[in-house]
């Protein structure tokens, strides 16, 4: 399991005061009230930024972190990662998961079959879709509904499916 989890990605500044727009990755956006720090994967280093102020633009975060207080200083973090660790995470219920958790797992069939692993999780409005590569480098798109995905283990990075008609030729 990552350490690191996703929250956003910094899209553009936001006035010339050190503000950024984040795109938020998390499911609950109001999670950014109570976030205190993030770290910034620059993709070389990762620096932890303190969160002063948090706003709301149409789907997107406007923050603001301690310290940086010009457009200049920000400008150069466009469309990077927004990270926290596992414990400024927010708590999940029962049968939910990070998808960061469940990313490699190898995918079963509810006949046992090895079908592939899941390389990607595409998220919508509806539900999430399940990308899954297979031996052969085809890629099946999965559903996240019920009557698709059986069981998730994340423990033993296992998941089992049930291929409805017309989702694997």
């Amino acid at each position: 399991m990552d350490d690191l989890l996703r929250v956003g990605v910094i899209t553009t500044t936001h006035g010339i005061r050190g503000e950024v727009k984040v795109y938020p990755t998390t499911d609950d956006v109001n999670r950014f009230n109570d976030l205190k720090e993030v770290i910034l994967d620059t993709g070389k280093d990762k620096i932890p930024l303190e969160v002063e102020n948090v706003k709301y633009f149409k789907q997107f975060v406007i923050l603001k972190f301690k310290g940086i207080n010009d457009i200049n200083d920000v400008e150069k973090y466009k469309n990077k990662d927004l990270l926290v660790t596992r414990d400024n995470a927010i708590e999940l219920g029962e049968g939910e998961y990070f998808i960061s958790d469940i990313l490699d797992s190898d995918v079963y069939t509810d006949e046992g079959a090895h079908l592939g692993i899941l390389t990607e999780v595409l998220t919508s409005s509806a539900n999430d879709v399940y990308v899954v590569k297979t031996k052969d480098n085809k890629e099946i798109l999965l559903p996240c509904i019920d009557e698709c995905i059986l069981d998730i283990d994340i423990d033993k990075k296992k998941i089992t499916v049930h291929l409805m008609k017309g989702l694997y030729d």
